[in-house]
């Protein structure tokens, strides 16, 4: 017996195939940015991507993938908060299950890879497992999320995060959550159904282009997230006097628009004054009446504040509160702040599943760094329930939201690989 398991022992070693020697499996790179463009092509017009959450675009896009899913031989199906779930069996089903995905609704002209990215190479990673006829030993489960734009609501509805009185807040589309989660296939009213917890899931990995410059300026291949910034978002309305444009003093006016104007200039101001990456924005401005020949006498606009620590959040937010009341008294605009339910928590990732990515990178040879995410994701929720993890991989120019938005078939390939080799170890028996 000794000596056959010798023998055995150097046709191991000495064979082309070798379990020592073997090429990690990998993603058809090819198959995979195939899936992307074709994607890409749904909702594309001059101005961009418009596969808006509820919108026509962006169930054709969800029919897609849906069909991708079950060409991959997913047990598919759309739970009550409209994410598509797709299910593959394991060894041993009483394992918790291993997730992973993103999500494929954009922004108003938006791009082609944020969010695709993670969603299509869930699925090629699918197909892989399957020719090579890899079973794992836990379930895995590939989840498409709803509406990831219009404020993580496929998401936050896993992670029992999604308040009712979300489901008044109406997209561009026309949409509201509530509407908009019937029309893909859910059901409001059904929503505690939806809430997991961690028992049956041991972690959830997504896969995302930085949207950011870091890794492209840096010429690194793969981004480990330590954590995702909380965001906050409030409606600001001020409310002036509005009045014949011609006829009016200017000492006597009270205009809404020069208030919103300081005021965006003080969130700036404000936004520099601290020492840290937190960042502030005003993204959207409405005016009314609206008329080149009117004082406007009100103006309704967006307020964002993004950072890592709740507590900065809240400072920086009492910062511009206080700069507000200023605005307010010089100009006799009233200034009203409403605190919108589409609030995302700051998240840390998990540090031992970003050990296993790292060990990923090094063993495709991969170069690698630790960085925070300054966007939000949908894996910012899923950290709630269960250990969380997200691998970057570089935006050309770091551009992103935009039609100009590109990541290379080499680069999405490398992040699918750590993905799958990321999966793969934790799968593996402890």
């Amino acid at each position: 017996m000794k000596a056959i398991c010798n023998l055995l022992g150097i046709i191991l070693l000495l064979s082309p195939v070798s379990l020592l020697s073997q090429e990690p499996v990998k993603v058809n790179t090819k198959r995979l940015e195939a899936s992307i463009l074709d994607l890409g092509k749904i909702g594309i017009d001059d101005k961009g991507t418009q596969r808006v959450a509820f919108s026509d675009a962006d169930i054709q896009g969800r029919e897609f993938v849906i069909k991708l899913m079950k060409n991959a031989g997913l047990e598919v199906y759309i739970d009550f908060a409209g994410n598509i779930i797709g299910k593959r069996p394991g060894k041993d089903n009483s394992l918790p299950t291993i997730a992973f995905g993103s999500h494929i609704d954009t922004v108003p002209n938006g791009g082609n890879y944020d969010g695709c990215v993670g969603s299509l190479a869930a699925i090629e990673l699918i197909n892989i497992l399957n020719e090579n006829k890899i079973v794992t030993n836990h379930p895995l489960e590939v989840i498409i999320f709803s509406n990831e734009e219009g404020g993580v609501m496929g998401s936050r509805a896993i992670s029992g995060e999604l308040p009712q009185e979300a489901l008044s807040v109406v997209n561009s589309t026309g949409y509201s959550m509530g509407a908009g989660i019937k029309r893909l296939g859910g059901d409001p009213d059904r929503l505690n159904e939806v809430v997991r917890s961690g028992k049956n899931l041991l972690a959830f990995l997504e896969l995302h282009i930085e949207q950011g410059g870091n890794l492209d300026q840096e010429g690194i291949d793969i981004g480990i997230v330590e954590g995702i910034v909380g965001l906050n978002w409030w409606d600001v309305t001020f409310s002036g006097f509005a009045n014949h444009a011609g006829t009016t003093p200017m000492n006597n006016r009270k205009d809404a628009l020069l208030a919103a104007a300081k005021f965006i200039q003080a969130t700036n101001e404000s936004a520099l004054s601290l020492a840290g990456r937190q960042v502030a924005t005003v993204g959207r401005i409405s005016a009314y009446p609206g008329a080149p020949n009117v004082i406007p006498g009100q103006v309704v606009l967006s307020l964002e504040i993004r950072d890592l620590s709740t507590a900065v959040i809240q400072q920086l937010f009492n910062i511009i509160k206080e700069k507000a009341a200023v605005i307010a008294e010089e100009s006799g605009v009233k200034i009203e702040f409403e605190a919108l339910s589409t609030t995302g928590k700051p998240a840390l990732t998990d540090p031992e599943i970003q050990e296993i990515i790292e060990a990923s990178a090094k063993e495709l040879e991969l170069s690698y760094m630790y960085m925070p995410s300054g966007a939000g994701h949908d894996a910012q929720d899923m950290a709630i329930i269960t250990p969380t993890a997200m691998i970057f991989i570089p935006s050309k120019a770091g551009i992103s939201h935009s039609p100009q938005e590109f990541s290379s078939a080499a680069d999405i390939a490398n992040g699918a690989n750590v993905l799958l080799s990321t999966i793969l170890k934790l799968d593996a028996p402890k």
